[in-house]
């Protein structure tokens, strides 16, 4: 019992130093690949970088203590990273105070979903995203997540569209007005260690030394170069223009987003109090001030892009400050520093006292030192009835790619792997991880290998793991400051290329046509309504249970006849000649409501095509269940046959069918003498009647008689 609760005292079985040198070198190199990651993994959720070593703080720990696999390393990833993204854009603005205690409240539903899972012991339940739909998924999301960092690669920024391809095309268009090449550079570099290293020697942590090495030659050079700066220092006439009329807008919509919530209370009121008169009004109030929200955001993101893509150089005063002018009009007698600046615009009013002047690439900047505060992530019902279909999702998906793992690594060391536990380990890791300001977390392929290839023996290699992310969030954030945006977005870009498989496209296909397809379309609807991941996954997962439903309603049935290896076939397929007056018919799968009229049919198209036929033996070989519709269907085809002058049998009838068959006597209506355990004898005991004063010149069956 106690073993079932705290999974983590099997370790100590015969536990030594050697074991625990084993563990503790292995949590060390994982430790060394999950600091950079996460804080890269972090942004690509929309949260500050330094929420990721929130994450890979209690998450490992958790999920290592309570999970059924020692080598399963968890924490952030990139699928369910770009999923907490798409799920809290709606919400709040990405990076804001809301946005991560909603990030955070997420966590907690994702943990409280996959524990409750596991306690149930409904791990089966991943089962509804077939791999087909993973497949088409993850190769999207994998291109989508890459795509995402081009911005930060090429050192631009631009406002998020609508749909991803085109905020893609927003940058794109950006990167060929403005690439800072610094910044590009850095991403290079980073690029090129990790690829170098991981072709020299696999076993050196090269995320590690391409973050150590761009962060040193950042501080060195001085990659980032940000100053404080009134509008009076900028000396373009329209940049004053666009700056209050940004400021205006921004205005307007915080005033419009006070009067939608105002209008969502009235709303609530108005419902409450059953006047239909009432809700029409406000309904159209609402409208209204959406539309005008809608008018107002383009706008702004108008003049946002306008005061973005004013390139500016610096001009050194008397005094040692700075002035701003059009890069290519320098005024005669000035001399330009050699910079090109631009403005750092948000979402938010920009101060005209205080502009952030940016003359360099961005780097992290300051990451809070010390552990985070132990709490219970706030509860707002609203949110949360909000976030329920995404928490479901991220539940399966990163249990799923959790599970996926584990078992993979499972198979190497004979260990043996218990699902529900590993829910509740996963739904813990997450629940007590949101306690301590994490998001969502799962476990990572790339670093679970690592943990594997290093040795781990046991989960302490996770407790090592953790151990070390204190020991850099107490010691060594400030190191951090320096580390180039462009390095993390290359970091994710070299992780999320191990996600590509085509291949598994043309498995699917090769398996199934059907099955291929919906990995394509699955594929394709993932692209197509980015950022809304969810959308895709459903496609998918509907897909799959409409042909899973199109299969059960229409199975196979086949008619059998003698192959040349004196093995019964089924004719059409195997181009069998078959027997005029026995007819053997093959139903494959569970006679039920939604296919028990199909058999009718099928039986009638047999009665109704062969005026020649004077016996039909059912093989029941793969009816392994039947509910009352089935056995109604199978009554009538009984009346229906015998009416003709036909007569009927059933062979191969299993124990669950013919239990049916006893309690509502439909087998004293069929005649036990009519039910046989195998095809050949259901065919030497009807084949001499069936062909009593018949014509036919060579029965195909006649053999099986002899052989049987």
């Amino acid at each position: 019992m106690l073993s079932r609760i705290f999974p983590f005292i099997g370790w100590f079985k015969g536990y030594n130093m050697a074991a625990l040198r084993a563990d503790a070198i292995a949590g060390l190199t994982v430790a060394l690949v999950l600091i950079p990651q996460s804080m890269a993994y972090a942004q690509l959720a929309g949260m500050p970088a330094y929420y990721g070593l929130y994450a890979s703080f209690l998450p490992p720990l958790v999920a290592a203590l309570f999970g059924s696999s020692r080598q399963l390393a968890t924490g952030p990833v990139a699928v369910v990273s770009l999923m907490t993204a798409a799920s809290l854009e709606p919400l709040a603005t990405a990076g804001s105070e809301g946005y991560i205690a909603y990030a955070i409240l997420l966590a907690l539903m994702v943990g409280m979903f996959q524990f409750l899972l596991g306690v149930l012991k409904l791990g089966l339940v991943v089962n509804f995203l077939s791999h087909p739909v993973v497949n088409g998924f993850t190769n999207a999301a994998a291109i989508i997540i890459a795509s995402s960092q081009f911005s930060k690669l090429f050192g631009v920024y631009v406002d998020g569209a609508e749909h991803h391809y085109e905020t893609i095309i927003r940058v794109v268009e950006s990167a060929f007005h403005y690439t800072h090449w610094p910044t590009l550079g850095m991403g290079v570099l980073a690029f090129g260690i990790m690829v170098g290293l991981k072709r020299v020697n696999p076993k050196i942590p090269n995320v590690l030394v391409a973050v150590v090495v761009t962060t040193a030659l950042s501080w060195g050079l001085g990659f980032n170069h940000d100053v404080k700066a009134s509008v009076d220092a900028i000396r373009i006439p329209a940049v004053h223009e666009a700056l209050v009329g940004f400021n205006t807008t921004v205005a307007a919509l915080d005033e419009l987003a006070l009067e939608r919530t105002a209008l969502a209370k009235k709303m609530e009121e108005a419902k409450e109090s059953g006047d239909p008169i009432r809700v029409i009004d406000i309904q159209h109030d609402q409208n209204v001030v959406g539309a005008r929200m809608a008018g107002l955001k383009e706008k702004a993101h108008e003049l946002r892009t306008e005061l973005r893509e004013e390139l500016m150089t610096g001009v050194e005063q008397p005094d040692g400050n700075l002035i701003f002018v059009p890069r290519d009009a320098v005024p005669d007698g000035m001399t330009a520093d050699g910079r090109t600046w631009r403005i750092k615009v948000g979402n938010t009013k920009l101060d005209p006292a205080s502009l952030k002047m940016m003359g360099g690439g961005a780097v992290v900047g300051v990451v809070p030192s010390g552990i985070p505060a132990i709490s219970m992530p706030s509860l707002d019902l609203k949110v949360m009835l909000h976030l329920i279909p995404f928490a479901a999702i991220i539940s399966l998906l990163g249990f799923m790619e959790a599970i996926s793992i584990a078992k993979a690594m499972a198979a190497k060391t004979g260990q043996r792997l218990d699902p529900n536990q590993e829910l509740i380990g996963q739904g813990l890791a997450n629940m007590i991880g949101a306690c301590g300001k994490s998001y969502p977390a799962s476990g990572s392929f790339s670093r679970s290998a690592v943990n594997l290839q290093a040795g781990a023996v046991t989960g302490m290699s996770s407790v090592f793991t953790s151990l070390m992310v204190v020991i850099a969030l107490l010691f060594f954030t400030p190191l951090l400051y320096h580390l180039p945006q462009a390095v993390l977005a290359a970091v994710i870009m070299m992780a999320v290329i191990g996600l590509i498989n085509a291949s598994g496209f043309i498995h699917a296909w090769k398996a199934q046509w059907y099955d291929g397809a919906i990995s394509i379309l699955s594929f394709l609807c993932t692209l197509a309504f980015a950022p809304h991941l969810d959308k895709g996954i459903m496609v998918g997962v509907v897909l799959s249970l409409l042909v899973f439903l199109y299969k059960s309603m229409r199975p196979r049935v086949a008619n059998l006849s003698r192959s040349e290896d004196e093995s019964l076939r089924d004719a059409t397929a195997f181009g069998l000649k078959q027997c005029q007056h026995i007819s053997l018919v093959r139903f494959d799968g569970p006679l039920f409501f939604a296919n028990a009229s199909f058999l009718e049919d099928q039986i009638t198209e047999r009665l109704m095509g062969n005026d020649k036929l004077r016996h039909i033996i059912i093989v029941a070989n793969g009816i392994n269940d039947m509910d009352a519709s089935g056995e109604e269907a199978l009554s009538l085809i009984v009346d229906r046959v015998r009416s003709r002058g036909l007569d009927i049998s059933l062979c191969g009838v299993n124990e669950a069918v013919m239990a049916v068959l006893e309690r509502t006597h439909l087998l004293e209506k069929i005649g036990k003498d009519h039910v046989y355990a195998t095809m050949e004898s259901a065919i030497c005991a009807t084949h001499e009647s069936a062909h009593r004063d018949g014509n036919e010149d060579s029965c195909p069956l006649t053999t099986v008689c002899r052989l049987a």
